[in-house]
């Protein structure tokens, strides 16, 4: 083995338990998988999930490592499986920056070795049918407090068991009439150890089996051998699954197969100001409470990228969760933080108005009054410059002009002066308002000696964005934010201790559309291109419906400071 010494290593209790098997020799290498349901888009508890697993291979590659990462489907409920969400979900991976190993895995490649494992373990006196329902199952069953009973079918015979399995198959037998059951013992104090059904009878088309099955294995039964099957050295999962561990050992203990992945649970991420339950989210979209699975307020990877989310900003988010058994509560701050920071090193900057007053420069004079180039980024020559044009009439933001100004206000007021971006000092000479008394226009001068030079014998603090009306360009801005008002909206308790319905926490102002004017270089960008507008935050040409050369139109990303700062 050799180690890269520049190779950040981050540490936690996975990277331990890995570290110490590679050197113990108990594993020469890594192997991980990323196994999600096609039921739903991944949310940014996935993207943790996915950073985690991935991140693995790459960190343990370049430790000088053999290291891979599978992606299986975990097809196993049919009814809610579409190939949509089975191509959104690599779509993801990928734009997160991973690959995985080989071809995509599908639970479902492996039905007929689990079918043959099932009739393994009846033939071992390890499995039996039965005919309980779902009610009298759970009634069997116990809780906690009281010790489960056996079931009246759990004593048939090795051979009836297997004609009854084979009959399932054959689909002779109704949907819900018949299940598969493990033996193991009803008087566990783990539920799940309470003899668990590991295959029903469900007449359902699969998206990728069509109609070959009528019987479909369970979660627990089939993550297990198909983790084993493929070899998988370290099987992580989130902390819910921590009681489900017995029964995955009991099962890869109890069948004739030579591999036993170690499963490890991590905290699973909740994100303040937002949902991370699939089903959750899925009500939203079909409610029409958002335009879908990629509506940029919503907490999936397809989502946070329509919004402008970076994969650098979700990786880097990612990363300063960390990985713990504790409670992994983080307020949606830190996710916009980690967008901002790693916006700030890599978008373009130019000048947009979004909230435009008109202002007639008195003084223009053409051929006299100059433009300057800008850098597109102060920080990155190499990212070039271009040309901003002043002309006769510009917008400024309504915002950087006040009649009766604050104290400490920098900005514009009637016969105050503020230095133009790029540009130069201006002083507001005349105000023009309508009927109503909005303020329509402001009639301003030039100092003409002040391009790229301080004012003589005074000092002008402020400085404000403006773009020139004939060169412009009209974009429509939409300004999104924070989809919900409270940290936790599914999680509010009433007076009556019930939880209230979390739609009522919505947030009304979570998305306007507005007709902004922005620098006409951006006329060119293809969807999906990234810029700060100077002042007023981060934004994004949509990857949907903004059209290079026609049609603008823009997503705020996140704002240059956290508005919701308490």
């Amino acid at each position: 083995m050799t180690t890269d010494t520049n190779t950040p290593v981050v540490t936690n209790f996975i990277r331990n338990t890995i570290d110490a098997d590679l050197e113990s020799g108990k594993h020469q290498r890594t192997v991980t998988r990323f196994p999600p349901e096609p039921n739903g888009y991944l949310h940014v508890g996935h993207a943790k999930s996915i950073c985690l697993n991935f991140g693995i291979k790459e960190d343990y590659i370049a430790r000088g490592f053999a290291s891979e990462c599978n992606l299986r489907f975990d097809d196993t409920n049919p009814e809610k499986e579409s190939v949509e969400y089975a191509q959104s979900i690599q779509d993801d991976v990928h734009w997160l920056g991973f690959e995985w190993n080989g071809s995509v895995r599908w639970a479902s490649d492996y039905f007929e070795q689990l079918y043959l494992y099932a009739e393994e373990l009846i033939g071992k006196g390890l499995a039996y049918v039965c005919e309980l329902n779902a009610d009298e199952m759970r009634e069997y069953r116990g809780d906690f407090g009281k010790p489960g009973k056996n079931s009246p079918f759990r004593d048939r015979t090795v051979e009836e068991n297997l004609a009854l399995f084979r009959a399932m198959r054959a689909g002779e037998f109704e949907d819900g009439s018949k299940t598969l059951r493990l033996k193991i013992d009803m008087a566990s104090p783990n539920l799940n150890m309470r003899d668990p059904v590991i295959y029903r009878i469900r007449r359902v088309h699969h998206i990728r089996t069509g109609d070959a099955w009528c019987i479909y294995p369970m979660y627990d039964y089939t993550h297990c051998i198909s983790d084993a099957l493929e070899g998988i050295t370290h099987s992580l999962c989130t902390l819910e699954f921590a009681d489900h561990r017995p029964l995955y050992d009991w099962v890869l203990d109890n069948i004739s197969i030579d591999c036993h992945p170690q499963q490890i649970e991590f905290s699973r991420l909740e994100l303040l100001y937002a949902l991370t339950s699939k089903r959750k989210l899925n009500q939203l979209v079909t409610e029409g409470r958002v335009s879908g699975w990629d509506d940029p307020r919503m907490p999936t990877v397809s989502g946070m990228r329509r919004r402008g989310y970076s994969p650098a900003g979700i990786r880097l988010f990612a990363e300063r969760c960390g990985i713990s058994k504790s409670e992994n509560v983080v307020d949606y701050s830190v996710l916009e933080g980690a967008v901002r920071e790693t916006l700030e090193a890599e978008a373009p900057r130019v000048m947009a108005v979004l909230d435009p007053i008109k202002v007639t420069l008195t003084n223009f004079e053409p051929g006299v009054t100059a433009s300057r180039s800008a850098p597109f980024h102060p920080h990155h020559p190499e990212f070039g410059e271009r040309e901003v044009p002043i002309a006769p009439t510009i917008y400024i933001d309504r915002e950087d002009f006040a009649e009766v100004p604050p104290p400490g206000w920098q900005r514009l007021t009637p016969g105050g002066e503020v230095r133009l971006r790029y540009s130069y000092v201006m002083k507001c000479d005349e105000v023009i308002k309508d009927a109503e008394g909005k303020v329509t226009e402001l009639k301003c001068s030039l100092d003409p000696a002040t391009l790229g030079q301080n004012p003589v014998s005074r000092k002008v603090k402020g400085v404000i964005h403006w773009v020139s009306v004939e060169h412009s360009v009209a974009a429509e801005v939409r300004l999104y934010d924070r989809l919900f008002t409270v940290e936790r909206p599914d999680a509010v308790r009433g007076e009556d201790g019930q939880y209230q319905d979390f739609h009522q926490f919505l947030n009304p102002t979570s998305f306007k559309t507005v007709t902004g004017y922005v620098e006409a270089v951006v006329s060119t960008a293809s969807p999906e291109t990234r810029y700060q507008f100077e002042r007023l935050g981060y934004f994004v040409t949509d990857r949907k419906d903004h059209v290079a050369g026609g049609k603008l139109v823009f997503n705020r990303t996140v704002g240059l400071k956290d508005s919701w700062a308490k």
